[in-house]
């Protein structure tokens, strides 16, 4: 059985930075795409970073946290990471690790992909 779980949340001030990680477990880590999303009160949640299984890690990011969120992966510790720089009030959220349900497919589909179970982030002006 898939388990994700993430840490790292926390609250900090605006031009902050926080760095969450997200331990998986239950299979081979290295074959899937792994990534983070975030949901904000009522709002819908939304794609912020995914990164591809191994060699060239390819990496997707939302366009508003291009240049200030880092997605990195250490696959012998089963581990992905976002590094936030600059946090902003608007990125206050949960956030939320996913790993993706098919091998060696890039990026993350909402609809096939194991989830854990959130860290909230929020970020005060």
């Amino acid at each position: 059985q898939v388990q994700l779980v993430e840490s790292g949340g926390g609250l900090v001030q605006a031009g902050g930075s926080l760095r969450l990680s997200c331990a998986a477990s239950g299979r081979t880590f290295s074959r899937y795409s792994m990534g983070w999303f975030r949901q904000a009160p009522g709002k819908e949640r939304e794609f912020v970073a995914s990164i591809s299984w191994s060699g060239d890690m390819v990496r997707n990011y939302e366009d508003s946290v291009k240049g200030r969120f880092t997605i990195s992966r250490d696959n012998a510790k089963n581990t992905v990471f976002l590094q936030m720089n600059s946090l902003k009030p608007g990125d206050t959220a949960v956030y939320y690790c996913a790993a993706h349900k098919t091998p060696y497919r890039l990026g993350i589909d909402p609809n096939n992909a194991y989830w854990g179970q959130g860290t909230q982030v929020t970020v005060s002006s």
